[in-house]
């Protein structure tokens, strides 16, 4: 098999503009590119951290602005090498609903909390 990698993850936003400043002030995003489809009505952006081979953000706007949040996507993970710094800077953010009350800690040592993202879709601080 020759496939290694995940290239990029899809998510349905309703407010294209609103998105990508939320990916960029929160997240820490860089937007790479924007361009409306060949169909001349769904928008797509995708951002990154500019790392080479990066898995990227692809927001979609325009395919289907009713589907449920489950239905956006579930969730996805950032990495975070010290997630206590970026709880504290998450939880001082006034546009910003924290999900979770505390860190949690697996069995394994990893730690993560989640937080809304525009559309309510789940955003995972994660800490291996």
């Amino acid at each position: 098999m020759s496939i290694n990698k995940l290239d990029h993850i899809g998510i349905m936003v309703r407010d294209m503009d609103k998105s990508i400043t939320f990916y960029q002030d929160v997240i820490g995003l860089t937007l790479k590119d924007r361009l409306l489809h060949t169909n001349g009505v769904i928008e797509l952006a995708f951002l990154g951290f500019n790392n080479e081979g990066e898995t990227e953000i692809e927001l979609i706007k325009g395919y289907n602005d009713s589907l449920p949040n489950e239905g956006i996507v579930h969730h996805f993970a950032v990495k975070s090498e010290v997630i206590e710094e970026e709880f504290r800077r998450i939880k001082g953010l006034d546009n910003v609903e924290v999900i979770d009350d505390e860190i949690i800690t697996l069995p394994n040592g990893y730690r993560y909390f989640f937080i809304y993202g525009p559309d309510r879709e789940w955003i995972e601080f994660f800490q291996r």
